[in-house]
Formats: structure tokens, sequence, C-alpha cells
């Protein structure tokens, strides 16, 4: 398929210093302004902070049950930025009960709206898992691209959501949540509670210092906890998600009371529900909130406003309205450079932008020495529905609003009814696969609308396939099948007007193949591409298969190309 291991381990020094630039969303318009999204995929309730050098900004988001989990994105200018690691592998190593539920897909669960914090030399991590309780992650070097230390559960039990700590001058800690309704059966309050000075427990009991109950700050969230000139700040979003807006309150107490005001809201722009992010004040005297705006099948992808202190209050974007087109935050940097998409699977880790769809098993597929991510068929359990069961699914982040997708794989097959291929994953999802049928394959289009809610898949043969090599010694001879594969979203022309919530339309996904990389043939019915469980809807490979005793089939990727 490609060269050996020996000459492709020869580049990766030099393939570390690239910087990525995607060819379908870059926010850096070369002259010294960007244009919203500084980053068109979904990284949900994102946070940012500052490291010792003032012009280092980590980011990291949620994750829930996806792994690696809680990505840790680098900037130099809050407006090019690029992912360096994982905070987290699976959930949760270290408690063998824990681990094990996250072993199977939990839809939605798992690591809610963290919080990152630079603090006497160590970068921290909370989250809210609102089944299990309070969590903190923390360097072991000081490095957020490097090693972090296993999570530790500073507050056990459920409900609590979206915690962020503070360390005020005199040493002492204390720490804001919100509540999640589903678990605990109310919502639209936060509390403040006195932590360790490590941070690792709580010591003081919670307070209620904000309710948003009855009024139009209901289902305020998503706390981040400041200080400022002797003002505590508590800065959340409220009204809802896509609807809502950005609240700033402030208090002489961390206790409170609060007071509030509105300082981010939609306005007359097409940004809709402008909220729930990231305050940062640089070393250039400069101040900046990072926030996602929901996009439903994209999921919630983050944008920059300027913010004006001069009121007292942070007034963020241009008068309160989230600015499309803005001058960048001044930096020493030039470097444009972008969240990885395409992968030529030449090193031996895989791409920082893929996750795993439930805790990592070594037998759902590791990289080759052969310049190929191998994806093994995951063995379905008698009675499954549909492919929303299915952890091995390996997945990346749509990049834009139209984009297209090609791969160039082979599947190789042991035994009937193994399958794999390409996939788009979410509510409803679209997969174009290979499958084994006797002798022979098929390329069969699968399409599963609502399948949370467990509804069958229909299928469409496309082509009858025959093999394009077989074993000829093998103890268990397979059959293998060397195709492209290619998926677009597109949006109809009829919905490219931007709507009053900001986003365009209804996204379709539109697959097709072929068998010499040039000549592609469109396959079967567009589906609507939908979001998952709090998600944006992700795409990447599939690979199952219904046999209990016979040996896995697999997918070997050689590449996959995200363009225009």
């Amino acid at each position: 398929m490609k060269k050996l291991f020996s000459f492709f381990v020869v580049l990766l020094p030099l393939a570390a210093m690239a910087q990525y630039k995607s060819q379908v969303w870059s926010p850096d318009n070369g002259n010294g302004t960007f244009t919203n999204p500084v980053i068109n995929a979904d990284y949900s309730d994102p946070d940012v902070c500052v490291g010792p050098s003032g012009e280092d900004y980590y980011m990291t988001a949620s994750s829930f049950q996806c792994t690696p989990g809680l990505p840790i994105l680098h900037s130099r200018d809050l407006v090019n930025w690029e992912i360096v690691g994982y905070a987290l592998n699976n959930l949760y190593e270290g408690d063998c009960k824990l681990t094990a539920h996250f072993n199977t897909p939990q839809h939605g669960n798992g690591v809610w709206a963290p919080s990152i914090r630079y603090h006497e030399g160590q970068y921290y991590i909370y989250w809210g898992d609102p089944d299990f309780g309070v969590y903190m992650v923390k360097t072991k070097n000081g490095d957020p691209a490097g090693e972090w230390e296993a999570p530790y559960c500073v507050i056990r039990g459920k409900g609590y959501i979206d915690t962020t700590p503070l360390w005020d001058e005199d040493g002492r800690c204390y720490l804001v949540n919100g509540w999640a309704n589903s678990r605990s059966k109310f919502a639209s309050v936060l509390t403040v509670r006195e932590m360790s000075a490590d941070g690792k427990k709580a010591i003081g009991q919670p307070v209620i210092v904000f309710d948003g109950n009855g009024t139009e700050n209901r289902t305020c969230e998503g706390p981040k906890f400041y200080k400022r000139d002797g003002w505590y700040w508590i800065m959340c979003p409220a009204g809802g998600v896509p609807e809502g807006f950005q609240l700033a309150m402030r208090s002489k107490s961390p206790y409170g009371p609060y007071e509030h005001k509105i300082v981010l809201q939609q306005g007359k722009t097409n940004i809709n529900g402008p909220h729930q992010g990231a305050w940062i004040h640089t070393k250039y005297n400069e101040d900046w909130f990072l926030h996602f705006q929901d996009k439903e099948a994209y999921g919630r992808v983050l944008h920059l406003n300027p913010v004006d202190w001069s009121t007292g209050w942070p007034v963020m974007g241009k008068n309160g309205e989230p600015v499309s087109t803005y001058k960048k935050p001044q930096s020493s940097s030039s470097v444009i450079v972008n969240p990885e998409e395409s992968d030529e699977f030449n090193s031996p880790v895989i791409g920082k932008q893929w996750q795993w769809h439930a805790n990592y098993d070594e037998k759902f597929g590791v990289p080759t020495a052969f310049g190929t991510m191998r994806i093994y068929t995951y063995k379905l359990s008698e009675g499954w529905k549909n492919f929303w069961e299915v952890p091995n699914l390996l997945l990346q982040k749509t990049p834009a609003d139209e984009f297209t997708v090609t791969t160039k794989m082979r599947f190789t097959s042991k035994a009937d009814g193994q399958m794999g291929g390409l996939i788009m994953m979410g509510h409803n999802y679209q997969a174009l696969v290979v499958k084994r049928v006797g002798k022979e394959f098929q390329l069969l289009l699968i399409t599963c609308k609502n399948a949370d809610k467990g509804t069958a898949p229909q299928e469409e043969l496309i082509a009858t396939l025959k093999p394009t090599a077989e074993d000829k010694i093998d103890y268990k001879p397979g059959i293998h099948e060397d195709i492209y594969l290619r998926l677009k979203v597109e949006l109809p022309e009829k919905n490219t007007l931007k709507n009053q919530k900001g986003f365009v339309g209804k996204p379709q996904v539109r697959f097709a193949y072929s068998h010499d990389g040039k000549r592609f043939k469109d396959c079967g019915t567009p589906c609507e591409m939908r979001q998952g469980k709090w998600i944006g809807a992700k795409f990447g490979f599939v690979a199952v298969e219904t046999s209990p005793k016979a040996d896995r089939g697999w997918i070997d990727a050689d590449w996959i190309r995200v363009t225009k």
C-alpha cells in the first residue's frame, strides 16, 4: 500500500514541524483580521486559560463518552488552533466499575463542560460527570500537551455539572457548579463551596449564589469563576442553548449576593445563542471571550469576540452583539494553523483528530507499520439494533458547512457477513460499506433514521463486487476489496440562506465510490445529517460483524482526505 515503516519513521520529526491548514475552513484572513467561527467544528462548552508565557493559550471542551477525552488545543493568538493532546485516555481508568460502564457507548454521558486553569506550575481540568460526581486531572510535569495524572474524584454524587475552581490571592480555593435537572430534578441555580487549598476535596457546604428559576435567566449553567480588581465574577449562559445569551455577575464575596447583566446576545445578528465559554485577558492588555454557537447537525462551533470593560462590566462583541469579522488579537505569532482533518496514516501513532465512540480496546484497531490504520470488525451481540451500539467507530468532527471526505482502503474479510466502510454518524446515520456475501462483496448504502430510538437500518444494494485479491496461502484465507469511498456534505440550494438561528439549512450527506480514485459513482439517496447526543455529527470508519466465532475481518485505511 505505502512505504515501509522504516521509511516514514524518519519523516516523523519533519511531520511534527508541519503546520496543518484546512482546505475547507480557516478563520485567519491573512490581513490582520479573522472571520468567525474560529473553529468551525464541535468543541462544546469550551474553556481557555493562559500559560505562564502570556502567549500560550490552552483550550479544552466537553468530550462526553468519546475517547480519548478532554481534548487539549493550543493557540498563540486565539484564532489559529491546533490539537496537541488529550487529558484523558479511557473513562475512568483506575476505577474498574466505571471503566466497564463506559466500555459501551454512553451517548451524552461522561465528561460535561470542563474548565482548565493554571495554578502553581501545573494545569488543572475540572468537570462534572452528571452520574458520578466532580472530577479533576492535572498535568504531571506542567506541560498540557504532555502526560496528565489519572482522574481524581473530588465530590462523589449525581447531578453535579459545569465546575470551575478559583484560587484566591490568600490561597483559599472555591468551586462553582451548575446542576443537571435530569439527575437532580432541579436546575437553573449556581452553587459555590470552599475546597481544600489543593483543590482535591470540598471543605465547605454549597451555597446557592444565583437562581434563574421563573425568570428569563432560566437554564443558567456552565459557570466560569474569575476575580478581577477585587470583584468575584461568575460568567455563565442562560435562557437555553440555541436561543440563550451570556450573563456576567459580580460580588465582593465569593458567596454573593451577585448583581448581574446580559453582556452578549444575538440581537440583530444571525449568530444564535452566543454564550458559554472563557474570558481571556492577554499580556497585551486585551480582553476576549471564546464561546460556542449551536449549529445543530454540526454541533457547537467556536466564536471569538472582543470584550470591553470600560463600563465596569464585560460587554462582549460589538455593543453586546457578536461580531462576524474583526481584527485579530495582538500576538507575536503569524502562523496560520487549524485542527487536523486529513490523515495519511503514515505515523505509528493515531492522529489527534480521531476519537473512539467508547472506551478504547486494542481489539478495535491500531496503526500499522505499513502506512495504514487498521480497524478490526467489532462483534455485534445477538439482537443488536443498529450502529448506535457500536463502540469501535473511529470518528472525527465535521470541519465546515460543506466538505468532501475521500478515503482509500482495503477491506479484508475472513467470514460471511463482515462489513466495513465510511460512515457519517448521528441520530441519523448513513454508511457506505463493503460486506462479504459468499465469495463476493456487496457494496451497501446503509441508512438509519432515529438510530437512538432503536430503529432498524435500511440497506440498499449499490453493486456486487468481485474481490480484488484473495489469499492463496493462509490457515484461514481471506478475500480483499480495494476501493475508494467518498462522502460529501452539501447544502441544498434552497436552504443556503441563513435562518434566524444563524446556521444554514439542513445538510445532506451523499456517498460515492470508485475503483481507480478518479471516476466516482454516486450511491443512492442522500441522507439528512443530524447531530448525536450533545455532540455534532461525526464521520469516519465503521467495521462490524455478527459471527461470534469467526476470525475478525478488518479495514486497512491507506489515507483519508478532507477537501472542498
